[in-house]
């Protein structure tokens, strides 16, 4: 009984600590993008949540700003899971107080692979200067690229370095959480399942029933779109008649010329530009990611670009969002120690 009344005590005790953790503020705003309009469909009004840190209101002083990108599916309403631990994260004095912002880049498809598809809308444009125009416009921002990070996870991932490697002049540090999209490998191939279902697919409602596919028709519509050609409008890069592959090499080099394994060489002279540059997944995530990710670091060492790469033990999901998670113990403080706290 006496041991237990000393639990009892010591919850009675630390429960005020936990309540006094100060909370930050989640605001979502509306973004009207010329860059998103189109004629398929896409919403060029997007939201975007911003996360502003404990005191802000309260406060005079500007911020280093997270751009985070969201997942195949995703849009920017996983904010408010973040939030917390960014909050928690602060509070422990892991980093210090910062901005985060999250776009609504989900798109009919799925996902806009935050790529200039023409047809579909602008994504990549959308993301690099509609929102960070937006944000460094209306909030109390370190409107320089040194206090610029960008980072997201699989499909964010990807679209973080892509961006990063093409906007060097607005982001200085990039890090990519189990990126996908990098190069095609696995399930992205001609010698999986993949594409043998796709040509057996005939409108948009049955692709729905294949993971894989939608991901491949989304690549299409984000670097291949094509608008004469239904249900799709895109190409692909390998298609199936009967069992006869064939590769059409002019949409296959479309596909190469977005995929950050080929993109390096193009893109040398903005990477060195870059101040930091991390890359992590999960070494139980599938060949398809664990490959793809090794390559990409494999690629960046050979031409000499500097860089940390990380496999840790988990998923393609597992270990990220939680308190013991990378976000707030890898991701936020790689972002701390290498961003511009301080205005010029």
């Amino acid at each position: 009984m006496k041991r237990l009344f000393v639990w009892a005590l010591l919850l009675i005790l630390l429960c005020p600590a936990w309540a006094q953790v100060p909370k930050g503020t989640v605001v979502t705003d509306s973004i009207y993008s010329k860059h998103l309009e189109n004629k398929m469909g896409e919403k060029p009004t997007r939201a975007v949540s911003i996360y502003l840190p404990p005191g802000y209101d309260k406060g005079s002083q500007r911020y280093p700003v997270v751009y985070f990108l969201h997942g195949f599916m995703g849009d920017n309403k996983m904010m408010m899971g973040m939030a917390g631990l960014i909050d928690e994260a602060i509070a422990s004095h892991k980093i210090r107080p910062f901005i985060m912002v999250v776009p609504d880049e989900k798109t009919t498809y799925d996902g806009s692979f935050f790529s200039n598809s023409g047809l579909f809308g602008n994504w990549e444009d959308f993301t690099a200067y509609d929102v960070v125009g937006h944000v460094d416009k209306k909030y109390r921002t370190l409107a320089t690229k040194e206090s610029r990070g960008i980072t997201g996870h699989s499909m964010g991932g990807y679209g973080a370095i892509k961006i990063a490697m093409h906007h060097p002049d607005i982001f200085s540090v990039v890090y990519m959480i189990s990126p996908g999209a990098l190069t095609i490998v696995r399930e992205y191939g001609p010698n999986s399942d993949t594409f043998k279902e796709i040509a057996g697919i005939t409108t948009m409602e049955d692709l729905g029933k294949t993971y894989f596919g939608k991901v491949m028709v989304a690549f299409g519509r984000s670097w291949s779109a094509n608008a004469n050609k239904p249900p799709f409008y895109c190409d692909l890069p390998f298609e199936y008649k009967g069992d006869e592959l064939i590769v059409r090499q002019d949409v296959l080099e479309k596909w190469y010329a977005n995929m950050p394994v080929h993109m390096i060489d193009d893109n040398l002279t903005n990477l060195q530009q870059l101040k930091a540059i991390k890359m992590d997944w999960g070494r139980n995530a599938g060949e398809r990611f664990t490959q793809q990710c090794r390559m990409f670091s494999e690629r960046l060492e050979n031409v000499g670009i500097q860089h940390f790469a990380e496999e840790y033990i988990g998923t393609h999901t597992s270990g990220i969002y939680t308190a013991d998670g990378r976000l707030p113990n890898q991701v936020l403080p790689f972002f701390d120690f290498y961003l511009s706290f301080e205005g010029k």
